[in-house]
């Protein structure tokens, strides 16, 4: 239904902030609801943030406050800021889609992409 690339990844120290890109294709942007997702090495993916197709948002505790999820219709574009980078926010980072609030949060989706890598090291 829907095709995703995410791009915007890199290297960064500590405090440091890096903003992330979501390109969808294929399918009409504007009536799904987004997230974000992210995997350590060694761990399970976990949820990071959602946006709703109106605009309503929600992140995971450990990102309350430095990271901003935002979405871009015209554009077909989802994006995270992330600031004040932590070494614990190091992982792959996959975006996703879907029509369904509850199965994107759960994260029990079809299909996920490359992701792209964010480092936070000093």
């Amino acid at each position: 239904q829907v095709q995703l690339v995410e791009s915007g990844g890199g290297l960064v120290q500590p405090g440091g902030s890096l903003r992330l890109s979501c390109a969808a294709s294929g399918s009409i942007f504007s009536i799904y609801h987004m997230g974000w997702y992210r995997q350590a090495p060694g761990k399970q993916r976990e949820w990071v943030a959602t946006i709703t197709s109106s605009g309503r948002t929600n992140y995971v505790d450990s990102v309350k406050g430095r990271f901003t999820i935002s979405r871009d219709n015209a554009k077909n574009t989802l994006y995270l800021q992330m600031n004040s980078l932590k070494p614990e926010d190091t992982a792959v980072y996959y975006c996703n889609a879907d029509k369904s609030l509850i199965r994107l949060v759960a994260g029990t989706l079809g299909s996920w992409g490359q992701g792209t890598q964010v480092t936070v090291s000093s």
